[in-house]
């Protein structure tokens, strides 16, 4: 029963917690991706993101690839697919590349995919690697014309003499095709890597973070973009921190948030200066001196931002913790969710092995009332803000036959160990949950797991 949520109509609050009412599980919905043991670099998956209506998910990789999983419809015969993408559209987004002038391998590495609003019958969203940004059009076609003048039907040109009439083409139906075009490419503008894209509230704009400087561009605009941060210090060895993350605000268009690996976060204002190095609001937490170590600085490092759909709140993650902040406080989180205290002891063989490195990314559900974030061992953790229970999951083939519950795991960090716990020594920690999203109106998540992608979604009873 500890993994039961509460749901009220899909689009309400949801509960971590046995309250009455309408109780639903989690349960398995698909697995994409190899079962493989030995995966290919370029198969781990390094983005994912439901568009605005929850109806795409696209996910990016390490080669360079985008994939885009459609929503199934719903059927009268199949009412449980609410939970079910099928492969809608796969290309190739970026390449391998080398800056002659710096002799640097430029990976193909997707970083990040922002969804644009849909305004038409096409999709439209931004992929960025290191470097590069780009602009892709997702169009559907399921016509061809058919009848030209000046060529025949296998494309070659006719000789004009011989055109004694004039044709009007007719348009044919035929297959459904689904075209990925790039629109705009958005280069040269970062000399350091690329960590965040942000689709600002205006629609006509967005920003680009790198670890020193924040750009915003206008997406009409490819060959310019203005420097609206940055911290880089005159004498690099005076440098003390980077941007790890940034984001706009969902409805104020002027608005946007940084973080920073100090484990600081700066909300600017673009109305106030042309260059935000002034920020307007400093959120930061006081240390506590008594649990001070080695690793503080790193184990404070900000790897993911992200602004509630309210607006009101931003929730940041740190390397063992989850924070929300009301935006109108900065001296102190409102909430504050320990993601894996667990490993606090094990800090040491963490940065021998570089996993204290990782960056988690972090999610709100659809009204803002519940986050999740990943963990090791391929455990998912989701917080709800209401009752402030917590819950354990995790993305196995084990648990992977179709509508199977998904049970609630604990850790076990010392003394006895229970039947059903595992222990913390026993965690695997090549196995991680870095990047999951959540769909914007209904319960269905997707959970990347090294080359597999997890969709589960409510089971209600």
């Amino acid at each position: 029963m500890a993994g039961k949520l509460l749901l009220k109509g899909g689009k309400g609050p949801t509960s971590l917690g046995v309250a009455g009412g309408n109780d639903f599980q989690w349960c398995f919905s698909q697995v994409k991706g190899a079962i493989d043991e030995d995966v290919a670099d370029a198969d781990i998956i390094s983005t994912v993101e439901f568009n605005y209506s929850g109806e795409l998910l696209a996910t990016g990789d390490k080669g360079g690839r985008v994939v885009i999983f459609q929503h199934e419809q719903e059927s009268k015969n199949r009412p449980h697919l609410r939970g079910e993408y099928n492969v809608y559209s796969t290309f190739q987004s970026h390449e391998p590349e080398f800056d002659y002038l710096k002799s640097l391998e430029i990976e193909e590495k997707i970083n990040k995919i922002r969804w644009l609003p849909q305004q038409n019958a096409a999709h439209f969203l931004l992929s960025t690697n290191d470097k590069t940004i780009k602009l892709w059009k997702i169009s559907e076609r399921d016509k061809r014309a058919e009848g030209y003048n000046l060529k025949d039907e296998d494309g070659r040109l006719r000789d004009p003499f011989r055109i004694t009439s004039l044709r009007v083409p007719v348009l044919m139906p035929m297959d459904l095709m689904v075209e990925a075009s790039p629109r705009r490419i958005f280069a040269n503008a970062h000399t350091y890597h690329i960590n965040s894209i942000s689709v600002n509230s205006d629609h006509e704009t967005y920003l680009s973070a790198d670890d020193l400087r924040i750009n915003l561009w206008h997406l009409e605009i490819t060959d310019r973009s203005f420097n609206i941060v940055d911290i880089k210090p005159a004498n690099m060895e005076e440098l003390t921190e980077v941007i790890t993350a940034a984001e706009c605000h969902p409805h104020q268009c002027n608005v946007f948030v940084y973080s920073s690996s100090k484990g600081t976060i700066r909300l600017c204002d673009m109305r106030s200066a042309a260059l935000c190095d002034r920020h307007s609001k400093f959120f930061e937490e006081p240390e506590d001196p008594s649990s001070r170590s080695f690793f503080s600085e790193i184990i404070s490092s900000i790897s993911d931002v992200k602004f509630s759909h309210s607006g009101r709140y931003m929730m940041t993650r740190d390397y063992l913790s989850v924070k929300v902040w009301d935006l109108n406080m900065e001296n102190r989180p409102v909430e504050t969710y320990q993601v894996h205290e667990y490993l606090r002891s094990k800090l040491c063989s963490l940065y021998e092995n570089d996993c204290i490195f990782d960056k988690f990314e972090c999610c709100w559900n659809g009204s803002d009332s519940a986050i999740m974030t990943g963990s090791y061992n391929n455990f998912f953790r989701m917080f709800d803000r209401n009752t402030r229970r917590d819950i354990t999951l995790e993305a196995s083939r084990e648990s992977s036959k179709p509508r199977a519950t998904l049970k609630p795991r604990k850790v076990s960090t010392g003394g006895k160990r229970k039947k059903d716990e595992i222990s913390v020594d026993s965690l695997d920690f090549n196995k991680k949950i870095l990047h999951t999203a959540w769909h914007p109106k209904d319960n269905v998540i997707a959970v990347a797991a090294t080359n597999n992608l997890y969709i589960f979604q409510d089971k209600i009873n």
